[in-house]
């Protein structure tokens, strides 16, 4: 069950969920995602007490984020972790993606259809997302030491990852893909260090200190726009 309403430009979802969160997105979209009984008076509290960092964060996405409509021509610049590469659209009868010579090759048989080059992109980047993400957490599941039930890799419009602690499984944005490796391990370290300390407490932030110290300039990285 999940209920959604705008207010005053903001966003609130209220959704199975155990702790608040509070976003601000690079297009300057204001997004408070909430537990299902948590009451209005508690939730203007929380964005009055966050006012001033939520304009803050509203006028930096405003000076240094320019958004851009894709066309899908060759010339265009699309991210694959971290680092920009030109799109190169080739004809071909034998359709898909490749990554090679410094570019990211879409190859279709109609150099014009839009929606296949968006989908065949996608296709790729998803494919590209469930392969790096998975030896990511293999990587820090061994740190944890925490069976993990399920993996969920799909695109998420306004979180980077969640996890069920009770269930013992996370969720992940495909579109990590397009962020830089270090951004990518921070998020998954994030959410894995959920199924020991499920909520954002004094003890869940030492934890990723002690295995991340680095964890904030991972996270203010990751925020920057793709």
């Amino acid at each position: 069950m999940e209920s959604i309403i705008i207010q005053n430009n903001i966003q609130i979802i209220k959704k199975d969920i155990k702790n608040i969160t509070l976003r601000v997105k690079p297009t300057c979209e204001v997004i408070l995602t909430a537990p299902l009984l948590t009451t209005d008076e508690h939730i203007e509290y929380i964005l009055k007490k966050r006012k001033d960092w939520i304009s803050k964060k509203i006028e930096f996405y405003k000076a240094n984020y320019k958004p851009q409509i894709k066309e899908y021509v060759s010339g265009e610049s699309f991210k694959y972790l971290g680092k920009n590469y030109r799109l190169k659209i080739i004809q071909s009868d034998k359709e898909g993606v490749k990554l090679q010579r410094g570019y990211i090759q879409i190859f279709i048989k109609n150099k014009s259809d839009l929606e296949k080059k968006k989908k065949l992109l996608n296709d790729w980047y998803l494919l590209k997302a469930e392969n790096y993400l998975k030896k990511i957490i293999a990587k820090y599941s061994s740190i944890v030491n925490v069976d993990i039930q399920n993996i969920r890799i799909r695109q998420m419009k306004t979180r980077w990852g969640s996890c069920n602690s009770a269930k013992s499984y996370i969720n992940l944005n495909s579109d990590l893909i397009k962020k830089p490796s270090y951004c990518i391990e921070y998020v998954i370290f994030h959410e894995l260090a959920h199924l020991i300390h499920p909520n954002h407490s004094r003890e869940f932030y030492n934890y990723l200190s002690t295995y991340m110290p680095d964890w904030k300039k991972r996270k203010e990285r990751l925020e920057l726009p793709i």
